[in-house]
């Protein structure tokens, strides 16, 4: 195996690490965001967890977050929480780095 091949393999490992890293922020995110969403709409317990499990699973009907916003939005709207979309996707962002921070220390 060749210099360049060697890497050109440690190129590509890293590029699927890195995406397994985001996949499971972006999923842990969601998670999070669910909770902060449910805990807004008064659900608790395992009313709570059965909704952050609903936002971690809209993320799979299109690439991006757009899917995951307009759930959470649609859903605060519906129970009359009153969060602005900069407010929402401020949340989205802070949850992500706590996602990040979370992965990276376990």
């Amino acid at each position: 195996m060749s210099t360049f091949d060697k890497r050109e393999e440690g190129f590509e490992k890293k590029f699927a690490h890195d995406e397994e890293l985001r996949f499971k922020a972006t999923a842990r995110r969601n998670k999070l965001l669910g909770l902060w969403v449910a805990e807004k709409l008064g659900k608790t317990g395992a009313d709570a967890d059965a909704y952050a499990k609903e936002v971690v699973m809209s993320d799979f009907e299109e690439a991006g977050d757009d899917d995951v916003f307009r759930k959470v939005k649609a859903d605060l709207d519906a129970g009359n929480a009153g969060q602005s979309e900069h407010q929402i996707r401020r949340t989205m962002d802070e949850l992500m780095a706590q996602a990040i921070q979370q992965i990276q220390t376990s």
